[in-house]
């Protein structure tokens, strides 16, 4: 039996044949998906159809990173997440709790998305943004800088703030 470290001791894993990135073994990562030689999966975590987690970002919890996104850089993505589409979460960026982070969404730099927040269209999350609570971003918004969108706040459209 393998082994890796996740950073809790040590716990049975393997190396994903597609890119060599550590996935533990009660963690799902379907073939299709990448996973590189840096980025760990593990927990109950999910990355399926051609999802990819590379350098050195973490999927883990119960998250499920699934069709076309892409969690790179050092990137964090747990708890009961939700990142799928076309969606980017990268740089230093962490998307956690019950959030949701899809379309052509991408959260990056310093970024915070958590709670029941919903990232999704082309907008943007990025710098040192916090999107949190019952938030929801969408359309073409961009958050940026130091701004805070929380509680049951909504950001649609061409919005940037």
């Amino acid at each position: 039996m393998t082994t890796f470290d996740f950073g809790n001791g040590l716990v049975p894993a393997h190396q994903h044949p597609n890119g060599g990135g550590w996935v533990a073994d009660t963690a799902t990562v379907s073939e299709t998906a990448y996973v590189g030689p840096d980025a760990m999966v593990y927990d109950n975590a999910k990355v399926s159809n051609n999802a990819e987690v590379y350098d050195n970002a973490r999927v883990y919890d119960n998250a499920w990173v699934s069709g076309n996104a892409r969690v790179y850089g050092n990137a964090r993505v747990y708890g009961d997440t939700w990142v799928s589409g076309n969606a980017e979460v990268y740089g230093n960026a962490e998307v956690y709790r019950n959030a949701l982070v899809y379309g052509n969404a991408r959260v990056y730099g310093n970024a915070w998305v958590s709670g029941d927040a919903v990232v999704d269209g082309d907008a943007v999350v990025s710098d040192d943004a916090v999107v949190d609570g019952d938030a929801w971003v969408s359309g073409n918004a961009v958050v940026d800088g130091y701004a805070r969108v929380s509680g049951n706040a909504v950001v649609d459209g061409y919005a940037k703030g």
